[in-house]
């Protein structure tokens, strides 16, 4: 079958538990490296489906790469080929469709818990799975595209996920490894100190001393989600 296509955006943000899943299903995967200037790719005709990674820049920004991965992910949604969105992923695929991006009331670090909705795409998506401590870092929000049915949702982010037909996009990271998120602690140590008050921003080592009991859960509804997301490739 043709590869998945990853996209990544900075270093630290690579597909993670992603990359395993992926491999222990004998899914091919690419990785294009954004951060290090690889180009997009003109075309979706290559790849089984698409994948969109987290970062610290926004939607909203005018870099010369983003007009692409939104022209990327269109194109995907029009060919019916599977697009996957985490954090700055699941934001350009809102943007990609139509809808607005844009701050967050408060800024959201550490693991929260998200709720999955009440209605049958979500169980469709997660099973038996009504809620679960999901990880977040992120400072922006979106609007659901019309026609996207709404999945989760968090006391401090009403928009956590949603579905569009096979496509999945997630405001929350459910993709993350004890590594990466220790990584993610120490390089962002000072933008969670930039908000002391903030009732969402955890201190770096509450959140590492609750990683060895909320990462078990997080990969149990990443795996109920990353299946449901491969049954839409096309493995011809």
């Amino acid at each position: 079958m043709k590869p998945v296509a990853i996209f990544r955006h900075a270093a630290s943000e690579g597909p993670g538990y992603l990359a395993d899943f992926l491999d222990g299903h004998r899914i091919p995967w690419r990785l294009f490296a954004i951060d290090k200037g690889e180009a997009v790719p003109g075309s979706v005709s290559d790849f089984s489906g698409l994948v969109f990674m987290g970062g610290p820049m926004s939607v909203n920004d005018d870099l010369p790469w983003i007009g692409r991965e939104l022209g990327l992910i269109r194109e995907a949604v029009v060919k019916d080929v599977p697009v996957l969105g985490h954090c700055l992923g699941g934001q350009l695929m809102s943007r990609a469709l139509g809808a607005r991006v844009y701050r967050n009331a408060v800024k959201e670090i550490g693991w929260g818990r998200v709720d999955v909705a009440d209605n049958e795409v979500a169980r469709s998506w997660f099973g038996g799975i009504s809620f679960f401590d999901a990880f977040h870092w992120h400072g922006e929000t979106f609007d659901l595209p019309d026609g996207a049915v709404h999945l989760l949702s968090s006391p401090h982010c009403v928009n956590q996920g949603y579905a569009f037909g096979k496509h999945l996009a997630l405001q929350c990271h459910v993709e993350m490894t004890e590594e990466m998120i220790s990584s993610w602690c120490s390089i962002g140590a000072d933008e969670i100190a930039s908000a002391p008050d903030s009732p969402a921003v955890q201190k770096p080592e509450q959140i590492r001393s609750m990683t060895g009991g909320k990462l078990p859960q997080l990969r149990n509804a990443a795996s109920a989600l990353y299946s449901h997301w491969i049954s839409g490739l096309n493995r011809a």
